[in-house]
């Protein structure tokens, strides 16, 4: 069975996230072999990272860590589900990736994002500078919502044609993820 967690990457009240990894959720959970979990990062109560050591050397000291070094641990990809703020991903989304580094290591990664006049993108492409340097491997495929076309006030709201792109986007997601269990073994 193929594990995959949808990351939401935003901790703000009223926040969008929860609404669109719910969505994502759905649609990986159709997929034969696949299971997926909806990991949200908030709930986790990271402080800003607060380790004494690298996590490079993956001693990790509080238990915060320990218990999100075991969740991530856990799946074979991830799609992370982040807001763009200012151009770039969200400053807990980026904490919370920090703290771990082992417990990222050749897997791989999907992204839907959202926001206003760029739909995110830019912040995805911040991501993917992240994620190269944790040995994920990021599939081409994403999906970038637009704040004013995909949500009609605070709810989601997305046309039929985001079902294709988030499809496309998880099929280059369970492809890479599967492959990349032979490199973890």
């Amino acid at each position: 069975m193929l594990k995959l967690a949808v990351i939401l990457g935003s901790v703000r009240p009223g926040r969008k996230a929860e609404a669109v990894g719910r969505w994502v959720q759905r649609h990986a959970a159709r997929r034969p072999g696949v299971e997926v979990e909806l990991v949200d990062i908030a709930a986790y109560r990271l402080p800003v990272l607060d380790e004494p050591l690298p996590a490079a050397y993956g001693r990790y000291a509080r238990p915060h860590t320990k218990a999100w070094a075991d969740t991530i641990a856990a799946f074979d990809g991830y799609v992370f589900v982040t807001p763009e703020y200012n151009r770039s991903i969200p400053g807990p989304l980026k904490n919370a990736i920090d703290y771990l580094y082992a417990e990222w290591h050749n897997k791989a990664a999907g992204f839907v994002s959202y926001g206003l006049d760029a739909a995110g993108t830019r912040a995805v492409e911040h991501l993917r500078v992240v994620m190269g340097e944790l040995q994920v491997a990021d599939v081409r495929a994403q999906v970038a919502l637009s704040l004013g076309g995909d949500f009609d006030g605070d709810a989601f709201a997305p046309g039929p044609h985001r079902d294709g792109q988030l499809d496309t986007m998880l099929d280059q997601l369970t492809a890479w993820s599967g492959a990349l269990r032979s490199v973890r073994r």
